[in-house]
C-alpha cells in the first residue's frame, strides 16, 4: 500500500475522502495535515478551533500535522510552509498526498504545481463525483458535519450552523452546489465511518467577519465549564 499524507480542512470532503481511501484499501493513511491561521488558532475559512482539529485526528486515529500560517498570509508565507510539509513528508517516506476537491480544475491544477519535482504524488479521490450524488451517499453513509462558514454573496448567512442532512439538501437554492464547492459553505464533520467516535460540539455564537459567516462550534466539554 502507498504511504499516503491527507490534506485535512476539517470539513466533510476531508473526512469523506478519508473514508474513501480507507475502504480503497490502496493506500496506509499516516496522518492528516493542516494549515492553521497562526493568529486566530483556527482552520482558514472554515474557522475550526484547533482543538476540535485535534479531536478529529484523535477521532480518527491518526496524527496531525498542523502547518502553522501567519496572518496576513501571502502565497509566498504559504508556498514556503507547504514545501517545508513536502520535504518531512518524503525524509519520512510518504508517497501520495490525498486532496478532496471535487470539480474546481484552477484548484487541482494549482496542487499538482506545488507537487511537481518534490516526489510526491497529487491524488483526488473524490474528483468528478456528481455532487448531488455525493452530498447524499456521505449523509446516507452516516456522516454528520454542521455548517461553520457561509459566503453571505452566494447563500443567506442564516445558513451557517445548520446541520449538514437530507433537510438541508432540499432546503438550498438550486444555484447552490449541494457540497458546496463553488465556497457557498464550509463545515465541521463530528462523526462517521472515518472516526472511532462522535466528536461531542456545542454551538457558540454566530458572527460576520471580513464578509463571510461564521458559527462557532465548541467541545461539548469546554462549553461545559463556562
Amino acid at each position: 500500500m502507498k504511504r499516503t499524507l491527507l490534506s485535512w480542512s476539517s470539513g466533510k470532503d476531508s473526512a469523506w475522502t478519508l473514508h474513501r481511501l480507507r475502504q480503497s484499501g490502496e493506500h496506509e493513511i499516516v496522518g492528516l495535515f493542516t494549515t492553521v491561521n497562526q493568529e486566530f488558532q483556527r482552520v482558514a475559512m472554515h474557522g475550526t478551533r484547533v482543538e476540535l482539529l485535534r479531536m478529529q485526528a484523535k477521532a480518527a486515529g491518526l496524527p496531525l500535522r498542523e502547518v502553522p500560517l501567519p496572518w496576513p498570509c501571502t502565497n509566498e508565507h504559504y508556498e514556503s510552509a507547504m514545501r517545508s510539509l513536502c520535504k518531512d513528508a518524503l525524509s519520512a517516506g510518504v508517497e501520495v498526498i490525498a486532496f478532496g476537491d471535487l470539480f474546481l480544475e484552477e484548484i487541482r491544477a494549482y496542487r499538482e504545481k506545488q507537487l511537481e519535482g518534490t516526489g510526491l504524488s497529487p491524488i483526488f479521490p473524490l474528483w468528478g463525483l456528481p455532487t448531488a450524488e455525493l452530498a447524499q451517499t456521505m449523509i446516507a453513509g452516516g456522516l454528520r458535519a454542521r455548517l461553520t462558514c457561509v459566503d453571505p454573496k452566494q447563500l443567506a448567512g442564516e445558513y451557517a450552523g445548520r446541520e449538514f442532512d437530507a433537510q438541508l439538501l432540499r432546503d438550498l437554492p438550486s444555484k447552490v452546489d449541494l457540497c458546496g464547492e463553488n465556497g457557498e459553505f464550509h463545515s465541521f464533520a463530528y462523526a462517521g465511518p472515518m472516526f472511532q467516535g462522535e466528536i461531542a460540539i456545542e454551538t457558540g455564537e454566530t458572527v460576520e467577519r471580513e464578509g463571510f459567516v461564521y458559527t462557532d462550534l465548541v467541545p461539548a466539554s469546554i462549553s461545559s465549564e463556562r
